[in-house]
C-alpha cells in the first residue's frame, strides 16, 4: 500500500499502482472527469501514470494553470500529425505550450505555408481529435530513438536527442504520430473540441540566427466551442484597446528613430498624465512619512559591481561609458537601490531615528534586445516609482504591511480590483542564482508569508521567482479582459545592507544591520499606463483624465459664455477646455467622444439665456441642463466615487 496525500493536506491510502485517475475517481466520479493532467512530487505524469511510492499528488483541470498547459501541449501534437499528414516530408523540432497556446517549429523543406492554409490543417486536427486518441508514454533506448529520427532524415530531433542522457528518454504516442516527448498530456484527443491557428512566423532553430529559419505555427485550442469564440472575441477587445492605439490616438506619447528604441517621447497630454499619476502616489508618500531624494541617470562602475547588478545584468546592461580619466568607468543606471543605499550611508543613524524612507521617481535604463521591445511594456529607458525603506528587524513587519495597504490603495484608486499577491521565494535547487546566506533569506521569506497572512491577502508561493537580492511579494491584476499582469512589488532585502555595509547603532549601543524594503506600487510609470490604458480603454478615472470637461459652443455667438463658463469650472479646479471651432456641434461632440473626455458641456442660446449649462456625458447620456454648481458636485462625486482615501 502507498499513502498519497492531496493538496489540501489530507492522505488516502492506495494499492501500489494507483494512477492519478484512480485517485480522482475515488475523490468523485463529477471530478475525475474533469481532470487532465496531474503533478506527482512536483513532476508532471500523465493521468494514467503508475504510482509505486508515497508521495504528494495535485490533479489539474482545464481551469488550472498546469491543466491548460497540458491540453495546449497535447494540442501540439495534434498539430503536428496533421502537418506531417498534410506535408509529407515536414520535419519537426520543437512544440511547447505558451501562455496562450502553444506552437510548433517546422522545417517544411520545398512546401510554403501561410494563414491560407490554416483551415485545412485545422480540419484535419479537428478529425484527429474526434477520434478519441489515447496519449500513451514510452520509454526509447537513445539508440531506438536516433534510428527512428535518423531515418525521417530529422537533423532536428537527432541533436536533441544526442543532448540526452540514455535512460531518460521518452516518446508519446496518439493515433498513428509518434513525438520526442518529456510528458504532461490529457488523456486523449477526444477532450479537444475547438481549435484555431492563429499566426505563422520565422523562428532561427535554437534561436540562434546562424541556424536556419523555420516556420513557427501559433494555436490555441479549448474544451468547448464556446471558449474559443469568447477567446477570439477577447482578441478582438484587446485590439481595439491596445496601448499603442490609444496612446496615439489620444496624443499621449510617441517613438523615434532618431532618438532610438525602447525610449519613449511623451507628449504635453501624456506628460500630464504622468505628472497626476506621480503628485497622486507622491501625497499619499508624504502621509506615510516618505522623504524624496533625486540621484543621478549614471552611476561609477564599482558602484554597481558592490551591489551585484553588474554581476547579474551586465549583459543586459548599456556598455560602459568611458571618461578620459584612464580607467574610470560609468553606467546608465540600471536600479536605483544601490544610489539610495549611498544617500543612507552620508550620515550615521541610531535606531530612534529609523525607519528612514527614500523615494524617488528614478529612471533607469536596461538594454534589451530589439525583437523584445513592445511599446511601453517593454522599453530601455523607464522611471520607476521607487522607494527603499531603511528600518530595523523590529520594525520590518510593520513597515511591509504599511507598504501592502498602500499598494492596495493605488490599486482601489485606479480601479484595478481583482488580483492575487504572489510570494516570490527562490530555488533552493540553484543556490547560484542568489546572493546573501541561508538565515537571512529564510528570515525574509517567512517576513513575507507572515505578512501576506496578517493583510488576509489572497496570495500563492513561487518558487525560484524571487530577485537575486532577496525574496519578493509581486502583485498579480487581472485587466477588465481577464489578462493577468504583474503590478506593484515589495522586496525584503537583507543582502543589500551587508554589501553597502549599512549600519545604525542600537539601544545597546553597538552597530547593527538595518533591512532594506524595496518597493514600486506602480512597477514602472511606462508599463503602468500602458497597462492601465488597456484596462479603461482610455477611460481613465476622471481624477486622473488632462481634460474632464470639454466646452462646445454651438456657434460663435456663445463664445463670450463659454469662456465664462470655462472660468467658473476652473474656480471649481475642474479641468475643462473650450471648442470654439468654426465645426458643427455634431462634429466636436464626435471628436470628444473619441478623445475619452468625461463630460461635455453645450453651450447654446437657451444655456446662454438662462444661465446654464447642457451637460453629455461620454457614452451618450444627457444629464439635461443644470447649474454649473450641480455641476461640480456631480464632478466632485465622481471623483469621490473612485479616489479613495490614504490614512
Amino acid at each position: 500500500m502507498i499513502k498519497i496525500t492531496l493538496p489540501d493536506g489530507t492522505s488516502r491510502t492506495f494499492e501500489q499502482g494507483v494512477t492519478p485517475m484512480d485517485v480522482a475517481k475515488d475523490i468523485s466520479a463529477g471530478f475525475a472527469r474533469n481532470v487532465i493532467s496531474a503533478k506527482f512530487n512536483d513532476t508532471t505524469i500523465e493521468t494514467t501514470t503508475p504510482l509505486t511510492t508515497d508521495g504528494s499528488l495535485v490533479l489539474y483541470t482545464w481551469k488550472d494553470t498546469d491543466g491548460k498547459k497540458a491540453f495546449w501541449h497535447s494540442t501540439s501534437h495534434v498539430m503536428a500529425q496533421a502537418i506531417e499528414e498534410l506535408y509529407p516530408g515536414a520535419k519537426l523540432s520543437i512544440g511547447p505550450a505558451i501562455e496562450n497556446g502553444y506552437y510548433y517549429d517546422v522545417d517544411f523543406g520545398e512546401h510554403s505555408i501561410s494563414d491560407k492554409d490554416f483551415k485545412s490543417i485545422e480540419a484535419r486536427m479537428i478529425e484527429i481529435a474526434r477520434g478519441k486518441h489515447d496519449f500513451k508514454m514510452r520509454a526509447v533506448t537513445k539508440a531506438e530513438a536516433l534510428e527512428l529520427y535518423k531515418s525521417q532524415n530529422n537533423e532536428y530531433k537527432v541533436e536533441l536527442i544526442e543532448n540526452l542522457e540514455d535512460g531518460t528518454i521518452t516518446f508519446c504516442d496518439h493515433s498513428t504520430f509518434t513525438d520526442l516527448c518529456r510528458g504532461g498530456h490529457i488523456p486523449n484527443t477526444g477532450i479537444i473540441k475547438a481549435v484555431k491557428l492563429m499566426s505563422v512566423a520565422g523562428a532561427y532553430w535554437r534561436g540562434d540566427e546562424n541556424n536556419k529559419q523555420l516556420t513557427r505555427i501559433y494555436g490555441v485550442s479549448f474544451p468547448k466551442q464556446k471558449e474559443l469564440t469568447e477567446y477570439l472575441h477577447l482578441l478582438e477587445e484587446a485590439k481595439k484597446r491596445d496601448h499603442r492605439k490609444l496612446g496615439k490616438e489620444l496624443e499621449l506619447f510617441t517613438f523615434s528613430q532618431k532618438v532610438g528604441q525602447g525610449l519613449p517621447l511623451w507628449l504635453p497630454k501624456g506628460a500630464a498624465l504622468r505628472e497626476r499619476l506621480e503628485n497622486f502616489l507622491k501625497q499619499a508618500q508624504k502621509k506615510a512619512g516618505y522623504e524624496m531624494v533625486v540621484t543621478p541617470h549614471i552611476g561609477q562602475k564599482e558602484l554597481y559591481v558592490t551591489s551585484g547588478h553588474y554581476a547579474k545584468y551586465g549583459e543586459d546592461s548599456f556598455q560602459p561609458i568611458h571618461t578620459p580619466n584612464e580607467g574610470e568607468e560609468f553606467l546608465l543606471k540600471p536600479m536605483n537601490c544601490p544610489h539610495h543605499c549611498e544617500i543612507y550611508n552620508t550620515k550615521p543613524f541610531s535606531y530612534k531615528e529609523l525607519p528612514k524612507r527614500y523615494a524617488e521617481f528614478g529612471t533607469v535604463y536596461r538594454y534589451e534586445q530589439s525583437g523584445e521591445l513592445h511599446g511601453l511594456t517593454r522599453v530601455r529607458g523607464f522611471t520607476q516609482d521607487d522607494a527603499h525603506i531603511f528600518c530595523t528587524p523590529d520594525q520590518l513587519d510593520k513597515e511591509f504591511k504599511d507598504v501592502i495597504d498602500l499598494v492596495l490603495y493605488v490599486f482601489g484608486s485606479l480601479g484595478f480590483e481583482n488580483f492575487t499577491a504572489q510570494v516570490s521565494v527562490r530555488d533552493p535547487e540553484n543556490p547560484g542564482k542568489y546572493i546573501g546566506d541561508t538565515e537571512n533569506w529564510e528570515k525574509a521569506e517567512q517576513a513575507i508569508i507572515n505578512a501576506a497572512k496578517d493583510k488576509n491577502l489572497n496570495y500563492v508561493i513561487e518558487t525560484g521567482e524571487a530577485a537575486f537580492y532577496g525574496p519578493k511579494l509581486d502583485f498579480m491584476v487581472k485587466d477588465a479582459l481577464g489578462r493577468s499582469w504583474q503590478l506593484g512589488t515589495i522586496q525584503v532585502d537583507y543582502n543589500l545592507p551587508e554589501r553597502f555595509d549599512l549600519t545604525y547603532k542600537g539601544s545597546d549601543n553597538e552597530l547593527h544591520r538595518p533591512v532594506m524594503i524595496h518597493r514600486a506600487p506602480f512597477g514602472s510609470m511606462e508599463r503602468f499606463i500602458a497597462i492601465l490604458l488597456e484596462h479603461t480603454g482610455g477611460n481613465f478615472p476622471i481624477w486622473l483624465m488632462p481634460t474632464q470637461v470639454m466646452v462646445l459652443s454651438i456657434s460663435e455667438k456663445y463664445e463670450k459664455y463659454a469662456e465664462k463658463v470655462l472660468n467658473l469650472l476652473e474656480n471649481h479646479e475642474i479641468r475643462a477646455l473650450v471648442d470654439n471651432r468654426n465645426e458643427t456641434i455634431g462634429k466636436k461632440i464626435r471628436e470628444s467622444e473619441m478623445n475619452k473626455v468625461p463630460y461635455m458641456i453645450i453651450i447654446g442660446e437657451q444655456e446662454a439665456a438662462n444661465n446654464e449649462i447642457s451637460v453629455r456625458q461620454h457614452g451618450g447620456e444627457d444629464l439635461g441642463s443644470i447649474s454649473i454648481e450641480a455641476f461640480s458636485e456631480i464632478i466632485k462625486a465622481d471623483i469621490n466615487k473612485t479616489l479613495k482615501t490614504f490614512k
